[in-house]
């Protein structure tokens, strides 16, 4: 199997588990992840629109052979806002957004021929973006995010 194949399936492992989340009830995705902290719905928003963000202003213009429009962007007002928008959706249309989000990234890069994969690119501040190393950032993230979020469901 290939590398980008192997990251692809690990990087997949995030929508097996929204599907595991999303047959618990409304306590556990309004349960905080810790005292003070945000909800199980308030992460899986974050992760969201973060798939939803990279998509849109990196990899589907990775894919479609434009200029990348993907900025570092200010973190913790992009993450209020997700979790302000978490709050305006069921549970049942965050799953089914969070699970197309993922889908929608997983099927593109698995579409990208070799050549763009590994292609270096220039992001809009400047900065290098290469799609591995984006997949590498982002299971990180999930797998912090998960073991916050298994750990909710284990305390049930």
């Amino acid at each position: 199997m290939s590398d980008k194949q192997l990251l692809l399936n690990e990087y997949s492992e995030w929508i097996d588990k929204v599907g595991e989340f999303a047959e618990q009830g409304e306590s556990y995705w309004n349960r905080p992840i810790a005292e003070g902290k945000w909800t199980v719905r308030d992460v899986v928003c974050h992760i969201m629109c973060w798939d939803e963000y990279f998509y849109n202003e990196a990899i589907a213009k990775v894919s479609a052979g434009e200029t990348l429009t993907v900025k570092h962007l200010d973190y913790d007002g992009f993450n209020e806002d997700s979790r302000l928008y978490a709050k305006t959706l069921s549970t049942e249309a965050l799953v089914n957004q969070t699970l197309a989000a993922r889908e929608k990234l997983i099927q593109t890069i698995e579409a990208l021929p070799e050549a763009l994969y590994a292609k270096r690119y220039t992001d809009g501040d400047g900065h290098p973006f290469e799609v591995e190393q984006f997949m590498r950032d982002f299971i990180w993230h999930d797998k912090h995010h998960l073991a916050q979020l298994n750990k909710v469901l284990q305390e049930g």
